[in-house]
């Protein structure tokens, strides 16, 4: 097997398993782990893979993204931590944007007792405030995109313009100093763009992961957050560099 063949294999099996091993891959390949080392090395040169301790994890780009499944397992006890701390952020909000994606629906989960109208492009979110007695939930319409569960294009973005929101929770696939906020699909940069523009108080939910990454499309700059909650995994010199920029850092 040739190197291009073997790195193409790597990538495939990181992006369908969420993370791959040097050993495993040694082993599976039938090359030596120096062999796999270099390759993931290659590979993270090219942004189609980032090495963790012992292996790589795939990066988002344009032509992949992760689903809701994989999101669901990553970061997990980080991504709970960042939800209850959002959570207190209503600071007596009325109405609500809900982001697609893992994080805005375990906010949502933590929204289920207040009263609100929750406006969101996110079926999941929707879902957790189906049986809430005191949420009106708004969701808004659009072709539902089958990897993360969300509605985008026209009739989204449409709805979002016409209404003013209090507080948007907002997820990202990426945010750096110098390309900010960044999503692989264009589609959903105009939704998530959209959102910031009609939020009083627009709020970034990111794991630490996404911090010092970028994708394809830039949908705001980190000057219009009013605050970003991450987790205590980003240290506290990376979290200053951010607020150097405006928003407010929670590590939580």
């Amino acid at each position: 097997m040739d190197s291009d063949t073997r790195q193409n294999r790597i990538v495939e099996f990181a992006r369908t398993r969420g993370r791959v091993e040097v050993a495993s891959l040694a082993d599976e390949l039938d090359v030596a782990s120096e062999t796999i080392r270099r390759d993931l090395k290659v590979l993270a040169g090219r942004r189609l893979l980032k090495r963790v301790h012992g292996g790589a994890v795939p990066l988002e780009t344009a032509a992949f993204e992760s689903g809701v499944e994989y999101r669901s397992q990553v970061d997990l006890a980080q991504k709970h931590r960042i939800a209850a701390e959002a959570a207190k952020l209503l600071h007596g909000a009325e109405t609500v944007y809900l982001d697609e994606g893992f994080t805005p629906r375990l906010i949502a989960e933590r929204l289920a007792e207040q009263e609100l109208t929750v406006v969101t492009s996110s079926l999941l979110a929707a879902e957790a405030l189906a049986h809430s007695s005191t949420v009106t939930v708004l969701l808004l319409g659009g072709r539902m995109r089958g990897r993360t569960l969300a509605t985008v294009d026209h009739w989204a973005t449409d709805m979002l313009r016409g209404l003013v929101i209090d507080v948007a929770f907002l997820g990202t696939n990426g945010i750096s100093l110098e390309h900010g906020l960044t999503t692989p699909d264009p589609a959903v940069a105009a939704v998530k763009n959209t959102a910031v523009q009609v939020a009083r108080r627009p709020i970034l939910v990111a794991a630490q992961s996404k911090f010092g990454e970028s994708s394809f499309c830039r949908f705001a700059q980190v000057r219009d957050f009013e605050s970003i909650v991450t987790g205590a995994e980003l240290s506290a010199a990376e979290a200053r560099r951010y607020e150097e920029l405006g928003p407010v850092v929670i590590r939580a």
